[in-house]
């Protein structure tokens, strides 16, 4: 087999010159604040601006200077990022440890582009499958679609889990304004029974679709799911198998195992090993976000995406949104040991859009080791996490604004709202600004004592400042948007992953525990006692689960 194509600097991160100016560069500015910054420049704020595929970054509450930018973008040039792009838009083969391409782009290409892999042009067979959705959407939405009864399907619940739920969860949450609300979507991943159970408890099944998303048809919790609502709707369906084929669904690459589960193979949506399922929410396992919002909303949300995607490919690097955040954000991890990112959208639609990022990051960039397998001497992967505003303020807000930890936070707002009442959009844009504003400056001990402030109270009301935050505007929440954003921290992934030297498109880290835990399911199950073999701990915790069990 080929050795896979790796257009990466190959000198440690740590000894390239770009890395060891920067580490200077940063003890001469660590203690710089933002208060300095912006007397010393009245001008930042407009300036240290960038606008791209319509959404506008304001980066100037950062804890850098121009040099800072400068000496950043260096790295990441140092670190090959250019050509790297380059490779995954070609279809090279830069996911090494599996040998596969990194063809997320591929899934938003127009139809007349040539991305080619193995020797085959891949985007026919993107547009093919989106044809395909949109026909089966089209029927179903119309109702031409009927289940074993002849009843309308009025229910969809899409099985799946990790990148086959996270992202079109988030997707029906985030343009559900677009929805049809005439159909209930709802969504199982958890193996816990409870989520299952709850999902159907007020649903008729000769009324309910099954979405089951499973590249093989045999990963463990979304087939369990899967099998237990196979159950649950021949029940209903007084025990006719035929009705399987009226009621489920796929989007699966595995024909046998679907056929076997009794879904019509001609009902199975397809996808390729050069999208991880984490990248996947534009493809077939869309195919619940095409149901909700119909395929013209779909091919929006794809076109926002490509928009994006064409940003990161072409823009210099001091003007490319993606790049900015993404060597902004590691300036933070790697220099000022920052663990965490909070992304705080102001907007009740992207409600899941922080847990959704959750997997994009930290399943992409968790990694301890190099390309090359050398262990890493420096920071990669943050933790992301976060809520929309203004929930978050009168929650963990205080620990940004006061606590002892460096937290940068992305904010996220839309100068139009989708829902207008009265005041509540100028009342929480006034919110957003108002944040980056206190996190930037803070209040001074002067200040409060100004304000009449005993001054055994002044410690406790003075905030310290000079906590960073980029904000990005966008006009309104629209599938187009929705795709640009979701693109946006995908390259944000990718150009941090680049210059850290780890492959951001593998996630052996899920491995072990799903290994281990096929090994103990039959030993929890076994109707005689077990001989164990694990650790103290584990060996004790499955005997007393085993004895709960028999009460």
């Amino acid at each position: 087999m080929a050795t896979p194509a790796t257009p990466q600097a190959s000198e440690p991160l740590t000894k390239r010159k770009a890395w060891k100016v920067l580490q200077a560069h940063y003890e001469n500015i660590r203690s710089l604040h933002l208060r300095k910054l912006f007397a010393d420049d009245p001008k930042r704020g407009e300036r240290m601006t960038a606008e791209a595929a319509g959404l506008f970054l304001d980066y100037s509450k950062n804890r850098i200077t121009d040099e800072t930018l400068k000496l950043l973008i260096e790295l990441a040039e140092e670190s090959g990022l250019r050509s790297r792009i380059d490779a995954m838009f070609r279809g090279q083969k830069i996911n090494t440890t599996e040998n596969r391409a990194v063809l997320h782009v591929a899934l938003r290409a127009p139809r007349d582009a040539s991305i080619v892999v193995d020797g085959e042009n891949v985007v026919p067979q993107v547009h093919a499958v989106l044809d395909k959705m949109a026909q089966f959407s089209n029927r179903l939405r119309s109702g031409e679609w009927k289940g074993r009864t002849g009843k309308r399907i009025r229910n969809v619940i899409n099985i799946g889990i990790g990148g086959s739920d996270l992202g079109p969860v988030m997707a029906y949450e985030a343009l559900k304004h677009y929805s049809e609300r005439a159909m209930t979507f709802r969504f199982v991943s958890n193996v816990d029974g409870t989520d299952f159970a709850e999902a159907v408890q007020d649903l008729d099944p000769s009324e309910t679709l099954f979405v089951v998303s499973s590249k093989t048809f045999t990963t463990l919790e979304t087939m369990t799911n899967a099998h237990t609502a196979r159950d649950w709707s021949l029940k209903g369906l007084g025990g006719d198998e035929k009705s399987v084929a009226k009621h489920f669904v796929a989007v699966s690459t595995n024909a046998a195992e679907v056929a076997k589960f009794g879904i019509d193979t001609a009902n199975m949506f397809g996808f390729w090993d050069w999208v991880g399922g984490r990248y996947s929410m534009d493809s077939a396992i869309g195919l619940s976000t095409m149901l909700a919002i119909g395929p013209e909303n779909f091919r929006a949300m794809l076109a926002g995406f490509h928009e994006m995607d064409e940003h990161f490919r072409t823009a210099p690097f001091d003007r490319n949104l993606p790049v900015l955040m993404g060597v902004i954000a590691l300036w933070y991890s790697d220099f000022f040991g920052a663990q965490t990112v909070a992304v705080l959208p102001y907007e009740q639609y992207l409600k899941r859009f922080p847990a959704y990022l959750q997997q994009l990051t930290m399943e992409s960039n968790g990694k301890h080791v190099t390309l090359g397998g050398a262990e890493v001497d420096y920071a990669t992967g943050a933790v992301y996490w976060g809520e929309p505003g203004t929930n978050g303020q009168h929650s963990f807000y205080q620990l940004i604004h006061q606590g002892t930890r460096l937290i940068p936070c992305d904010f996220i707002a839309f100068g139009e709202t989708l829902n207008p009442l009265g005041r509540h959009h100028d009342m929480l844009l006034a919110n957003v600004f108002a944040q980056t504003e206190a996190l930037a400056f803070g209040k001074t001990a002067e200040q409060v004592k100004a304000e009449g402030t005993p001054d055994w109270l002044v410690p406790h009301r003075v905030f310290e400042g000079n906590r960073p935050s980029n904000t990005i505007l966008a006009e309104r929440l629209t599938p187009e948007t929705l795709g640009k954003l979701v693109a946006l921290y995908e390259h944000i992934v990718f150009t941090q992953g680049t210059i850290w030297q780890i492959n951001s498109f593998d996630q052996w880290g899920v491995e072990l525990g799903k290994v281990l835990a096929q090994r103990i399911i039959p030993e929890l199950e076994s109707k005689t006692e077990p001989a164990l073999g694990h650790d103290s701990s584990t060996n004790n915790l499955i005997r007393r689960y085993r004895k709960l069990k028999e009460k």
